[in-house]
């Protein structure tokens, strides 16, 4: 078993607020807006409400048809439990918050696979003749969490293994001599 980090709280924290804005804006989307009847709610020229259910995986990929249904729940709960482990081992608050939106957003989806069978997705961007993927408040948290992890990781300090030269520093070969 493993010890939660100092950042584990706040990164759980982060994670239900996340996750239960998703859920609650889908709700209100499905239930207040009731847009499965509507279709489509334009908002602003760029920007309309449209109603898809996603049973696919990232940006409607056809993947359900594999896996199907409870394949997609499994992988999705089995990356859960390990963006969860990962949490909890987080000693830095900008890798936790980073973790804890992509853990939110995937919770968050993976609830309505449950609830509806499908992701309630509805955020439609538009402009020019071009036309964004239909998302959710769960996928852009995913989106904006895994960006924050890649920029978590290319930060000086951060770099990967251990014994790896800081930026600067001169590495040297096992010979001894310098590259």
């Amino acid at each position: 078993m493993i010890k939660p980090g100092p950042q584990f709280r706040f990164g759980l924290l982060i994670g239900a607020i996340l996750m239960v804005a998703d859920q609650i804006s889908k709700y209100w989307v499905l239930h207040g807006l009731q847009l499965p009847a509507r279709g489509s709610v334009e908002l602003l020229p760029f920007l309309n409400f449209t109603m898809v259910w996603n049973y696919g995986i990232s940006m409607g990929l056809p993947i359900g048809q594999t896996l199907g249904k409870w394949g997609i729940i499994v992988l999705t709960i089995a990356i859960s439990l390990w963006l969860a482990r990962w949490l909890a081992q987080s000693t830095r608050r900008f890798e936790a918050l980073s973790i804890a939106m992509i853990l939110g957003g995937a919770v968050g989806n993976v609830i309505d696979r449950f609830v509806h069978g499908a992701v309630v997705d509805f955020v439609h961007l538009h402009a020019a003749g071009y036309s964004f993927y239909v998302f959710n408040l769960a996928d852009s948290a995913i989106t904006v969490g895994v960006a924050l992890l890649i920029i978590d990781g290319l930060r000086a300090g951060n770099k990967g293994p251990k014994n790896a030269p800081k930026v600067g520093e001169r590495a040297t070969d096992p010979e001894g001599e310098s590259s």
